[in-house]
């Protein structure tokens, strides 16, 4: 049995729709996420069910569509899936606010009226985006996109289009770290991402989207607790899966990068430096870190 549900949700005159594709095609194996033209297709796990999500942008609009293997009927998750699609575009963030603010900054002010618009394009879910933080720890883009793939092909779920769904917790539960270890991740990766599924599991850790900066911290603090898990990879998951704006991404070569080229410094920018610099961006200092990203790349960040 299958089922569909279709929904849409209005996007502002601004929005960098080549960048959130951009996001999604960072593998162009296209095992779990095809992008064409104007349109994402992406496997992912829709209450334990195989479910392929199409978002469809059209002008100022973005049409979902929801194809479910199974027999959940989803005639009533309109609202879940309208929060998904508006979670994934990053329209939750207010960045209308932050330009108001810094439009006229005499460093990054022309930044960002050039690009105005910008926001973080979110993973389908914060589990993948901190499998996706932890596989990239300390290795090379096109390594950690190699890793990613082959994981999802061990792991995920094929639904009936074809594609593959990103795995959840509970399906990488039921492997070893010697199977993880054959998909490219090291033993310390291996380990971390198991330890996490088994906290989740038992209810010690949540992966909901805090609202309140105090439940941020004890996220923060509950992470950096499990063994091979650092402060770049839990500020790149809260950027990523967490609609997080005020992480620092001070430890990024590219954000060093960029920010060298900005502030037209002929050393190198170091970590200490950039993270003092981003300081003062607080609550914004992650939305300025993917304005350094995106200065010199349509899709580096």
């Amino acid at each position: 049995m299958k089922s569909s549900c279709l929904t849409e949700v209005i996007l502002p005159n601004n929005y960098h729709t080549s960048n959130f594709l951009a996001f999604h095609q960072r593998d162009e194996m296209g095992v779990s996420e095809i992008v064409q033209y104007n349109q994402i297709k992406k496997g992912i796990i829709w209450y334990e069910n195989p479910a392929l999500l199409t978002i469809t942008i059209e002008k100022n609009r973005a049409k979902i569509r929801l194809d479910i293997d199974g027999d959940k009927d989803c005639s009533s998750q309109h609202e879940a899936l309208s929060t998904l699609a508006s979670h994934m575009l990053g329209l939750k963030q207010p960045v209308d606010i932050f330009e108001s603010i810094y439009q006229d900054h005499p460093v990054i002010g022309e930044l960002v009226n050039r690009q105005t618009g910008l926001r973080i394009y979110q993973s389908a879910t914060p589990f993948e985006a901190l499998s996706w933080a932890i596989i990239g720890q300390q290795i090379s883009l096109s390594a950690a996109i190699s890793i990613r793939r082959r994981f999802i092909q061990a792991v995920g779920r094929q639904h009936s289009s074809g594609l593959l769904c990103f795995p959840n917790y509970k399906q990488v539960m039921q492997y070893s770290p010697h199977d993880l270890r054959q998909c490219g991740f090291s033993v310390g990766k291996a380990n971390a991402l198991l330890h996490i599924c088994q906290l989740i599991n038992s209810g010690d850790l949540e992966l909901n989207i805090p609202e309140r900066e105090n439940a941020i911290k004890q996220l923060t603090e509950s992470l950096l607790a499990i063994k091979g898990i650092g402060m770049w990879t839990v500020n790149y998951a809260l950027l990523r899966g967490f609609n997080y704006l005020d992480g620092s991404l001070h430890g990024d070569v590219a954000v060093r990068r960029n920010l060298q080229y900005l502030l037209n410094q002929e050393d190198k920018v170091s970590a200490e430096q950039a993270e003092k610099w981003l300081a003062d961006f607080s609550p914004w200092k992650a939305l300025v870190g993917a304005h350094l990203w995106q200065q010199q790349s349509s899709s580096g960040y």
